[in-house]
């Protein structure tokens, strides 16, 4: 048996949950908007950015969507600030803010 994520917060008896320590399935946290948990915010100038891509790979959170070879803007619901896309950017294309907000 195994817990079924998107229902974890609802009032499940706990007889229904999955033992401990065991692994299932593979993880995704596509469900889980892991950007709530972010402090500083990149922010993306498109005038600036000359559609290098080294930010993509560099990003731990797959949160720069690329899409017929050019970038779009952040995935907020799943960036977390770290601000490694900021440093790899040669053109100074992004720049980080603080706070949760673009």
């Amino acid at each position: 048996m195994r817990t079924d994520i998107t229902k974890i917060n609802e009032k499940t008896p706990y007889q229904d949950l999955t033992e401990g320590l065991m692994v299932f399935a593979g993880g995704t946290a596509k469900l889980f908007k892991t950007g709530e948990w972010r402090n500083n915010t990149p922010v993306w100038d498109s005038e600036k950015c000359r559609q290098c891509l080294l930010c993509t790979p560099c990003c731990p959170d797959s949160s720069i969507p690329v899409m017929s070879g050019r970038r779009g803007n952040f995935d907020y619901d799943h960036c977390k600030g770290c601000g490694i896309c900021a440093n790899v950017c040669p053109f100074g294309a992004i720049t980080m803010k603080e706070g949760m907000e673009p």
